[in-house]
């Protein structure tokens, strides 16, 4: 993957797209944006009260990243969301065709272990259930890559950037 490519960083809440993101956006340098700041207020305050989004509060949280992703066509990008179906990948794509998805994927006990030693952040582990709930991985015929988040940051950004060049190059 040589080519100035939109990355999309997902999985479940916990997995490290923060974390990442930012690592592999350094990496490739282009901009980072995190997921988290197009959510509207309300889904927030939603989320914080332990209450799980449904598809209707999602869609233009999932517009305004497509609406990002597509203003860095040609230039690259990376962005964190975790676009746990594959129905909002798809609207992702709709917005964004050329977008590639890094899947951070990792053991339940893990994620749920770094979530409770995170601190400010808006999403309590006990909606990590509803989140691996929802989860549908990458399939084969979406572009992207999962990646294990056992190790280090640097070690994972590592892996997600291997896995990225070994991406064929999109067709225009």
């Amino acid at each position: 993957m040589n080519t100035p490519h939109v990355v999309v960083i997902m999985g479940v809440a916990g997995t490290g797209k923060t974390t990442i993101g930012p690592l592999l956006a350094a990496r490739f340098g282009v901009p980072y944006a995190e997921g988290d700041d197009f959510h509207p207020q309300a889904n927030i305050a939603k989320m914080s009260a332990g209450t799980p989004l449904t598809d209707d509060d999602r869609w233009p949280w999932l517009d305004a990243i497509g609406d990002w992703a597509h203003g860095r066509a040609g230039l690259g990008g990376v962005v964190s969301c975790s676009a746990l179906k594959r129905s909002y990948r798809d609207r992702l794509r709709a917005a964004a065709p050329g977008v590639v998805f890094v899947h951070l994927t990792g053991d339940r006990a893990l994620i749920e272990d770094r979530m409770s030693h995170r601190q400010g952040h808006f999403m309590p582990t006990a909606l990590l259930d509803s989140q691996f709930a929802t989860l549908q991985p990458l399939e084969p015929d979406e572009a992207g890559v999962a990646v294990e988040v056992t190790g280090s940051p640097e070690e994972i950004t590592e892996r997600a950037d291997t896995a990225l060049a070994a991406l064929p190059e999109p067709t225009p």
